[in-house]
């Protein structure tokens, strides 16, 4: 008996045992359907069953190679259970920070303001609390708009101009007193320079002790006084020689209280000649005019008569 075959892609052996079914194209004849293979299904050229099919094949049949696999049906809840704690410690950090923020601010049911004195920290610890300085006593308090406080010896010439000076040394007598002398220049009404005098004086105020003085000189030109000029030939701090017109006047003076601004003495007329040409000079470069200072001597004479 001999075995007979149908030709390559004839009908099926009707004889054969159930299940047999054709040899796939691209296998050996007589290859046997793989296990787990439905009746029918086609066979890959190597002898296996093809990829699975994709989803919405037969039950339980895997998908196909290559397509995307779907994730864990759980991941989707980790990620919306991760965003939703990341939301509530967003929401627990606000709302920590607005209670931070209201304790801070809330010190009390009546918060108070605290006044600081100074700028410069205390010491470590320290709860003082600014203290007022000395209060002026009635008499000490400003009689005028004028008024003012001393803070250099030339501050004191303001007495001159008719203001008084709330730091100087009150005036009661003569005798003791402390003075200060100025005096102003024809073409410079406005400005009093210090006049100086023997130290040897009992009326004697050094500059660095200006609030001592309780008496304030003042000498004043005299409108109109001027002498006839003196011509006086220098070099200047440029080597070249000029002229200088050297002129004569009169000054008045008159002592004040420091203090109050109150006039309390007529010391007369002191003269400021112009008879010998000074071997240092201080001139107007416009006009080459200089003025004579008032006479140191007559000047403390009448000082020694006022006040000594």
């Amino acid at each position: 008996m001999s075995d007979s075959y149908p030709p390559y892609g004839g009908q099926p052996d009707p004889h054969a045992p159930w299940g047999g079914q054709p040899t796939p194209p691209g296998s050996y004849p007589g290859s046997p359907t793989p296990p787990g293979s439905y009746p029918g299904q086609p066979v890959s050229s190597g002898g296996y069953p093809p990829p699975p099919g994709p989803p919405g094949g037969y039950p339980g049949q895997p998908a196909p190679f290559g397509a995307p696999v779907p994730p864990p049906s759980g991941s989707k809840k980790g990620l919306i259970v991760g965003l939703s704690a990341a939301a509530v410690v967003l929401v627990l950090a606000c709302c920590g920070g607005g209670i931070g923020l209201y304790l801070a601010r809330d010190g009390g049911d009546d918060p108070k303001p605290i006044a600081s004195g100074s700028t410069t920290p205390g010491p470590a610890g320290s709860s003082a609390a600014p203290t007022a300085g000395p209060e002026q006593s009635e008499s000490e308090q400003p009689t005028d708009n004028d008024a003012l406080t001393a803070r250099y010896s030339s501050d004191m010439s303001s007495v001159c101009e008719g203001s008084s000076i709330l730091n100087a040394a009150p005036y009661s007598t003569p005798s003791g007193a402390k003075a200060l002398v100025f005096a102003n220049a024809p073409d410079r009404p406005s400005f009093w320079s210090q006049k100086s005098f023997s130290s040897a004086k009992s009326y004697y105020t050094r500059s660095s002790d200006f609030a001592a003085a309780s008496v304030v000189g003042c000498l004043k030109v005299v409108d109109g006084s001027e002498g006839a000029p003196k011509k006086c030939d220098y070099k200047n701090s440029e080597g070249k020689r000029v002229t200088v017109s050297y002129i004569s006047s009169r000054y008045q003076l008159t002592f004040y209280a420091a203090k109050t601004g109150e006039k309390i003495g007529d010391g007369g007329t002191v003269n400021a000649p112009a008879t010998r040409c000074p071997s240092f000079i201080s001139y107007n470069k416009i006009t080459m005019k200089s003025y004579a200072a008032p006479d140191p001597g007559t000047m403390e004479a009448a000082l020694d008569k006022f006040l000594g």
